[in-house]
């Protein structure tokens, strides 16, 4: 087991994350054994095909046979949603000797396999050599298999997030911990994480934790190192729903002879949370017409409420978005 052993000043300082680079790592997981989601069947076949000329045995080797990965390869973000680059390039900086260290730690009581064999050199020209060509494949490697499909991805990790926040409004860190993953318990001010190969404790001591959603992670992951800066990537919900069919694509035309303008361009608005008179303002029309529409798009499923002290606030539903992107095409984000 390994705990986390969190004051009240680290509860307040609980936040989350994004991690495209998290989330490239994680996935090597996935292609590496299928049989730890069925869910991602579907995209596993349709990444096996485009991996090409790749160094497949490189890259397989990152994940150790014990599942573990090496801590230098995924970094804590220092922001909310840092690009794939960014990520990469902390990568770079990494020291040999922090390379080393975690490459042996990563796959002991295992041998390094071949593919990692300069990790244990003595000469660190051969351990950045190393590091330097990891980094070349990851960036090839997100480019072809998460690249493609990191929107997708990140609505669904943004959707998990909102929900752990209404759950730490809600019931603060008991009912944050409380759905997250079987293997989670949070118990006399530490958070314990039960059916892992390491058993240490670790106390956060006013650093806080990161929590980082995952699409890919199939259980809870703090890193491998005690040493490491206290984080936990988690098992996002939603995932079912990642790999479906995709909506055939339409244009913007005939969404409008779906729903009508005035509903579209209310869509459009409704990425963020907005009242009714705002939307009127923007819209240039009365607020009872916007919310004769806004009933329309509630009682369909394509917008949420929530209220907010004497006012509404109207968003997109998930479904809406759906709807949204494949008339607009997808929303662009950093990563």
């Amino acid at each position: 087991m390994i705990s986390f052993v969190l004051g009240v000043e680290d509860l307040a300082d609980t936040r989350f994350a994004l991690s495209p680079l998290h989330e490239t790592l994680f996935s090597l997981r996935v292609l590496q054994d299928p049989g730890l989601s069925a869910l991602h069947l579907p995209w596993r076949r349709s990444v096996l095909g485009r991996l090409g000329a790749l160094d497949t045995g490189l890259l397989m080797s990152l994940v150790a046979q014990r599942r573990t990965l090496p801590d230098f390869l995924t970094p804590n973000p220092t922001s909310f949603a840092p690009a794939f680059g960014e990520e990469l390039s902390v990568v770079r900086r990494a020291s040999c000797d922090r390379v080393r260290h975690d490459l042996l730690l990563a796959h002991a009581p295992d041998p390094l396999p071949e593919a990692l064999r300069d990790a244990g050199a003595t000469d660190d020209g051969r351990v950045a050599a190393l590091r330097d060509a990891v980094c070349d494949l990851l960036r090839q490697y997100w480019e072809v298999a998460i690249e493609p499909v990191w929107p997708q991805m990140r609505l669904v990790l943004e959707a998990d997030m909102t929900y752990r926040a209404r759950r730490l409004a809600l019931g603060g860190a008991r009912l944050l911990f409380a759905d997250m993953h079987r293997n989670l318990r949070w118990q006399g001010g530490e958070l314990c994480i039960h059916e892992m190969i390491s058993s240490h404790r670790v106390a956060v001591s006013g650093r806080g934790l990161l929590l980082l959603p995952s699409v890919f992670a199939h259980k809870p992951a703090p890193p491998v190192s005690p040493d490491e800066a206290p984080s936990l990537v988690y098992p996002a919900r939603g995932v079912a729903t990642l790999w479906s069919p995709e909506v055939p694509t339409v244009d913007r035309t005939a969404l409008v002879s779906l729903i009508g303008s005035s509903r579209t361009r209310l869509l459009g608005l409704l990425e963020e949370p907005l009242p009714t008179v705002e939307l009127a303002r923007r819209l240039r029309v009365t607020p009872s017409a916007v919310s004769q529409h806004l009933r329309v798009l509630y009682a369909t499923g394509l917008v949420t409420r929530a209220r907010d002290g004497r006012q509404v606030l109207y968003r997109r539903s998930t479904l809406g978005d759906r709807l949204t992107m494949t008339a607009t095409g997808p929303r662009s984000h950093d990563g």
